[in-house]
């Protein structure tokens, strides 16, 4: 096709009558003294959507518009075009007709880009618009790392001999960067990071060694290599968090940091002997990924409302609940960063730090210094906070000295492991706790699970099965009669799960003067039956089933979460 024409965004928007003149001088204005793209600016500034962008400049341009979410990509097609120049120019190869390739581009009035994307493909090519955030994310899917992992592996095997190699040199000898294990990591960790994998597992088998992923509270197979580079991979993991290699038969606990490109990336590291070998598990820690607000966890409408004004209150505990990897960190630092102001002194004594948040005084804990939940916490109190984080209720002695300084003026918050929020203040019972500063201090609790979203790019209506619809006649619901059940059917965006992303299931169970009373009871019967009766149409799996019938996640999930929940 022939080379499209350079225009001014600016004033064909003002044409489309997607922005009046007013706006797009106000925009050129800020553009001149930031430096940035005018779309960018009218974009942050609200005058015009990026998909009214779009649309506008492809009318203008006389080419199709095309939104990624809906298109199935072909890899083999993509990878034609060199990762470097497809993330340089915002390009993306569709389809190749024979004699040219359709190209998506998020710039096309880019001249310099259509001449080089043409001389490196040595083909016409046809071009379609595209939003500049979709290219961006779905370039991140096409250049994943998998094969190179795989390639690296290899070759680090083939490096390696049978006897014995000294790998704990590589940190010190010159040009160590370029060694396979550590090209091996550094690719590993960069697509970890891309696809937000929240861990990265090394596992040694009979014959081979498996890496994979955990991505949106799933494992994933990255790769399968030989086994004789388990050795290798797993020291060179110890020396990077300070562990000492030449222990192999105990379990060890460390972490260290990685930046890859503009991100840094804390990891957790655990190592296990086993059979054939030690296992390492890496728990990753994005510093780049902001402290999210409550509103955007997915609360229930009444539930946020609730919270929302407990949480400002001068004292009391707010405990948030569930097992590991249930988001219950990311609830409480959501709630921090609510009340997080100038005239608040908040407190947190966390292991591990996983966020940072301006304002806080943060304290990490070290038990090999003997630096405890409990020291710190005592400490804590005598260094006037207004609100006090206490990263999880571990012994009977911390959750004394939180609920002691939830009755003596702080607002308290925290977290525990317990199934559902109505068992929660008889495990502080149970750990000890005097029953009358549990009743008087605890205000609220809230449990917690994740569930997988309905990918937004390939979900689409379907039928359950009569299980399903079973469970759900079982469940009850408000919904009005409206129901609208969806499933993904697998795309590349979604690595062909169905599921992108993540989103909570909470319920709350807040004290009120019956449950303050019941709880002082020796019987723990009567306070569960009127708990169980103050969330009735509000539990865990009450919101679940709405998420279901709104078509956000599945019924398996949903049905998942209620499992989980049942004696």
């Amino acid at each position: 096709m022939a080379r499209p024409e350079k225009v001014r965004i600016g004033n064909l928007l003002v044409q489309e009558r997607v922005i009046s003149q007013e706006q797009l001088d106000l925009a050129l204005e800020q553009q001149k003294r930031s430096g940035r793209k005018l779309g960018r600016v009218l974009i942050e500034n609200g005058y015009a959507t990026e998909e009214a962008i779009s649309e506008g400049l492809a009318k203008q341009l006389k080419i199709p518009y095309l939104n990624l979410k809906y298109y199935n990509i072909n890899l083999s097609v993509a990878l034609a075009l060199p990762e470097m120049q497809a993330r340089r120019f915002r390009a993306l190869l569709l389809e190749d007709k024979g004699d040219s390739y359709l190209v998506a581009m998020a710039d096309p009035t880019d001249l310099f880009a259509f001449d080089e994307i043409a001389r490196l493909l040595k083909r016409d090519i046809e071009l379609v618009l595209v939003n500049e955030g979709q290219v961006l994310e779905t370039l991140d899917r096409v250049y994943r790392r998998t094969h190179q992992i795989t390639d690296l592996a290899r070759e680090l095997g083939a490096d390696m001999a049978d006897e014995a190699v000294d790998f704990g040199a590589l940190s010190v000898e010159p040009g160590a960067e370029d060694a396979p294990v550590v090209k091996l990591l550094q690719t590993m960790f960069e697509d970890a990071t891309q696809v937000n994998a929240s861990d990265v597992h090394i596992e040694p088998q009979e014959t081979l060694l498996q890496i994979r992923f955990r991505i949106d509270g799933m494992l994933q197979l990255q790769t399968e290599s030989d086994i004789k580079i388990a050795p290798a991979l797993v020291q060179r993991v110890k020396l990077m968090s300070g562990l000492d290699i030449s222990e192999k038969r105990l379990p060890k606990d460390g972490r260290f940091n990685v930046r890859l490109r503009d991100t840094r990336v804390d990891v957790r590291i655990s190592t296990m002997p086993t059979q054939y070998g030690e296992s390492v598990a890496m728990r990753l820690l994005n510093r780049s990924t902001g402290v999210q607000g409550l509103d955007g966890l997915g609360m229930p409408p009444l539930l946020l409302a609730r919270l929302q004004q407990i949480i400002r209150r001068s004292t009391g505990m707010v405990l948030v609940t569930g097992p590991t990897g249930s988001g219950k960190t990311t609830t409480l630092y959501a709630a921090l960063n609510e009340v997080n102001t100038i005239d608040k002194k908040i407190i947190t004594v966390e292991d591990p730090i996983e966020y940072r948040l301006a304002g806080l005084n943060q304290v990490q804990i070290n038990e090999k210094i003997d630096l405890s939940f409990a020291r710190v916490l005592r400490s804590a109190l005598r260094q006037d906070p207004d609100i006090i984080l206490v990263g999880e209720m571990r012994d009977p002695e911390t959750a004394q000295i939180g609920l002691r300084a939830a009755l003596t003026g702080h607002m308290v918050f925290s977290t525990l492991h317990t199934r559902d929020a109505a068992s929660t203040p008889i495990r502080l019972v149970d750990m000890g706790a005097p029953r009358y500063m549990v009743a008087s201090s605890l205000q609220a609790v809230i449990a917690q699970r994740l569930v997988r979203v309905n990918c937004p790019s390939c979900a689409e209506p379907y039928q359950p099965s009569q299980q399903e619809l079973q469970w759900l006649q079982g469940s009850k619901r408000d919904d009005g009669g409206q129901v609208n059940m969806m499933r993904g059917r697998g795309c590349q965006f979604c690595h062909l799960t169905g599921y992108s992303g993540r989103s909570g299931v909470y319920e709350m169970l807040e004290m009120d003067a019956a449950l303050t009373a019941a709880v002082n009871q020796e019987d723990t019967t009567q306070f569960s039956r009127l708990a169980l009766s103050h969330m009735a149409g509000r539990s865990m799996r009450h919101h679940a089933v709405q998420l279901v019938l709104a078509g956000k996640t599945t019924l398996a999930e949903a049905i998942r979460v209620g499992s989980e929940l049942e004696d």
